[in-house]
Order: structure tokens, then sequence, then C-alpha cells
């Protein structure tokens, strides 16, 4: 794949290394003006390319995966956006994923990345959308349940909190997302009409059946199955949603399912918080970004599978 830089955008540096509290603090479910675009002007439909933005997250952007071409935003040239398009030729990539995004970010700056949604025009033909991690706050549950497990590392203390009140709070931060999800939505169609938008889960993070792995990733063990039924909620939020905006869903989590971040390096695609391949905490690693690009490229009917 072949990246070409906006003139207009200075060259970028290698992003600093970043402590496992900082990275899990800026995360997705945890962690333009410039644009790096990705082209390829062959194939496709007859001379025409398709020209593909990428909004999202860390989870998107793919901080720590080799090669980073965007310091600011913690950017790789193998996240799932840039796989996407190296697959699918003709295709122009606009990436504006940046670590740390919440919906707000779509229309304010972050550092020296512009409104995410300023690259969105009527010349956009497809746009992924991976966001809402950040607005729930996992970056800061992670680390109060990685606090809490020290009071019971056999209980559940981590629900407890969340719950003291009798509602429970995270289910409803994720409630309160949607709406949130939905203004990004439609103002990527009133922005390109016609463009084919997809919205992409969170891969799967925690093991599906529930076990732990203290303490590899510090949480008590009967709060495994609660963040792993938070997580399944935040996807269910935005499958919903997509569904009631009239836009396609891209299940990352089943795909993903069994390479959590509990399992033993060469099995694993999500790292734990001391990670083992060059990833951020709790984030994809280039495995991860890989089989979230397989998903993309299903959906869209060009993935392997098909």
């Amino acid at each position: 794949m072949r990246h070409v830089t906006d003139p207009a955008v200075p060259a970028r540096t290698r992003p600093r290394a970043r402590t496992v509290a900082a990275a899990v603090s800026g995360c997705a479910l945890v962690l333009a003006a410039g644009t790096p675009a990705a082209a390829h002007t062959n194939g496709g439909r007859g001379d025409r390319h398709t020209e593909y933005v990428a909004l999202g997250d860390s989870y998107t952007s793919g901080p720590v995966i080799p090669d980073q071409v965007d310091a600011n935003c913690a950017r790789s040239d193998h996240n799932y956006p840039s796989l996407v398009a190296a697959e699918r030729r003709a295709t122009l990539l606009i990436d504006m994923s940046c670590a740390g995004a919440t919906t707000e970010e779509m229309w304010k700056p972050q550092g020296t990345n512009g409104p995410q949604l300023d690259a969105v025009d009527r010349d956009t033909d497809l746009v992924t959308v991976q966001i809402g991690g950040n607005d729930v706050g996992f970056g800061s549950i992670i680390a109060t349940c990685a606090q809490l497990s020290a009071k019971d590392l056999t209980g559940n203390p981590c629900q407890q909190y969340y719950t003291a009140s009798g509602v429970d709070q995270l289910a409803l931060t994720i409630l309160k997302t949607a709406p949130k999800i939905t203004k990004v939505l439609r103002a990527v169609h009133e922005r390109s009409p016609h463009a084919r938008v997809l919205v992409v889960g969170y891969p799967d993070l925690l093991p599906d059946d529930g076990s732990g792995c203290y303490p590899s990733v510090p949480f008590a063990a009967k709060d495994f199955p609660y963040l792993r039924d938070t997580e399944k909620r935040l996807n269910l939020m935005l499958r919903a949603t997509a569904a009631l905006n009239h836009v396609e869903y891209v299940d990352t989590y089943g795909p993903t399912r069994d390479h959590d971040m509990c399992k033993p390096p060469a099995d694993r695609w999500i790292e734990p918080l001391q990670p083992a391949s060059p990833a951020a905490p709790a984030h994809p690693n280039a495995k991860g970004e890989a089989a979230m690009a397989e998903a993309v490229l299903t959906e869209l009917g060009t993935g392997r599978g098909r």
C-alpha cells in the first residue's frame, strides 16, 4: 500500500513511549488537520477511485503497532482501515481515527487532528465508524476495577461499586451514549448522503466464558463476567443504533472470540495491561487489527470468507 500525505500536513514523528496508565486512560474501551491517506489507482469502478473515510478511536488508529504514521493520534499504517484500503483496490483512504477520541471529536479538533467529520463530504463513498468506548469511559473503568480487585479477589467488588445505587451505572452510561452515536451517523449522512456507512463494533477483550486471568488482567474473579457483559451491552447498543439509522453493523466480537487478552501471547489478538506484542494495553495487536479488517471486508462482500 502506498501512503500519500497531504502536502499541507507536516511530517509525522513516531509517538513517544506511554506508560500503561496513560495508555489505558486514553483507550477506547478502556485507550487530519493531518489526514494521511492510502491511495490505489488501479481496478475498481472504471477509473474512479473509492473514497473511504475512517472515523474512530484508538481501536481504529492502532497505537504502538508498527509503523506509527501519526504521533498525535497514535495511528498505525497497519490498522484495519489501512488493511481494508489495501485489499480494496482503487481505494483512497482518509484515516481520521485518533487515540482517545470520543463522539465530541467528530466535531472538534484533537491536537493536530482536525474534526473527524470534516473529512466526510459528497465525494465520500465509504465510511467506517468505531466510536463510543471512550464516551462510556472504559479507561477509568479498567483502572477502577483493577484498584478495587484487592478488596476481594474472589468476588465482584467492581460490579458492587458500579451498582451500589441500585442502578448499573455502566449500563446507564451505555444507554446515554446511544443518542451520541445517532448524532454522528446523521452527520455522516448529511455530509455524504450516498456513502455506504458501517458501524464497527469492539472486539472480544475478555474471556467469553467468564473466566479470569489474574494477575495478567488484574480484576477480581467475578468481575470478569460483569465486564464481559458490559462490553456486550456496548456492542448491542452500537448494533441497535446502526439498525435504527439504516446503516450496517460489523461484528468484530464474534471473529475475535477466544483471542482475548487472557490467552497466551501466540493466541491473543488483544494485549493485556502489560503487552507482549507491540500494542497499547487492552488494545488489539496487529493480528487483532487484521481480524477487524477481515470482518469489515466480509461485510463489504470482499472478505476472503466469501
